[in-house]
């Protein structure tokens, strides 16, 4: 009877946890980041190879077969989508110019003085700065003006402020609306003109998640319209490529330069555990103009993100004919 009972109570123990996964398995095929604790779980998918694992050891234990299968099942999945999601290849134009991008979350302001430590030390061509208050704002202005003169920001109180600094010469554009400032510009880069967006949605807090979606849809509408021209889009994104919302940027046929490099799993967030225990939600994404190599992740003293600095290569874009 003790040995029928322990097997029970580990088939019902292995049914919860395969029904949890399965859960947010079922919600990455099925496209869509749900509702809380959905996109939460979402960020962490590759994690989840963990309680598939312990479920699939108590199946086995309890000769639970069908729980066997389920988890094979389920595993199976998750090998699927933990695979680098969006378009990769270099583009078959000539090369016309080279930048260096840096996207900081400097959490409140905080790692100001290591995000400038970093700009002096690895000299990028363009500053992607999210969660600069006023404090962070007029010490970057004080300190890294001569290097980098051109700049478009959005001030804010704590998280709500961002800004991109730059060598080459800027024109601004609107703002993407949001909760958190997401400046836009654009670039001449060597006579060419060079789009460029900070990204800083809100997180998928629980309460939030519409918020959270609709402006990543804000931001993909502003990828939409720019086919044609060059572009960068860069920040904080707060999501994954396991958020359908974050897929959804990419379908515009944005490209995530960190798996142009072969990097694109590495956490970046939250900084006190990557690689431990993190998901990768600070990016940056070009469009094909573009090529990218070594991607490097930086870690910043009093950040809870790591910092993503990426070597890109604008080449020409080739006429359509040329593709045939």
């Amino acid at each position: 009877m003790t040995d029928q009972r322990g097997r029970r109570l580990g088939m019902w123990t292995s049914a919860v946890l395969f029904t949890g996964v399965s859960v947010v398995v079922g919600c990455r095929a099925a496209d869509t980041d749900a509702v809380t604790p959905v996109p939460q779980l979402l960020a962490f998918l590759p994690w989840l190879l963990a309680p598939t694992g312990l479920a699939l050891a108590i199946a086995l234990l309890t000769r639970w077969w069908a729980g066997v299968v389920w988890a094979v099942a389920v595993l199976g999945l998750l090998a699927w989508y933990i695979e680098p999601y969006g378009h990769s290849g270099e583009p078959g134009g000539r090369p016309l110019a080279t930048l260096r991008v840096l996207t900081s979350n400097v959490e409140f302001g905080q790692a100001t003085p290591a995000l400038v430590d970093t700009v002096r030390r690895h000299r990028p061509d363009v500053v992607f700065v999210e969660e600069c208050d006023p404090a962070c704002d007029a010490r970057l202005k004080e300190s890294l003006a001569t290097g980098h003169p051109y700049r478009q920001a959005v001030e804010g109180d704590g998280s709500a402020g961002s800004v991109i600094l730059s060598r080459f010469p800027l024109k601004g554009t609107a703002a993407v609306l949001g909760t958190m400032g997401m400046p836009g510009a654009i670039a001449d880069v060597r006579g060419r003109a060079v789009r460029l967006q900070l990204a800083h949605p809100m997180p998928p807090l629980p309460g939030q998640v519409d918020v959270w979606r609709r402006e990543l849809g804000a931001l993909r509408e502003v990828a939409a319209s720019a086919q044609g021209t060059p572009t960068v889009l860069a920040g904080d994104f707060n999501a994954s490529q396991d958020h359908a919302a974050f897929r959804a940027l990419l379908d515009t046929g944005l490209r995530d330069a960190a798996r142009l490099t072969g990097s694109g799993r590495t956490p970046t967030w939250p900084a006190r555990t990557a690689p431990t225990l993190g998901a990768q939600i600070d990016h940056v994404l070009v469009s094909p103009d573009f090529s990218a190599r070594d991607a490097r992740f930086l870690d910043l003293d009093d950040t809870d993100h790591r910092a993503l600095l990426v070597d890109l290569t604008l080449h020409q874009r080739k006429p359509r004919g040329d593709d045939v």
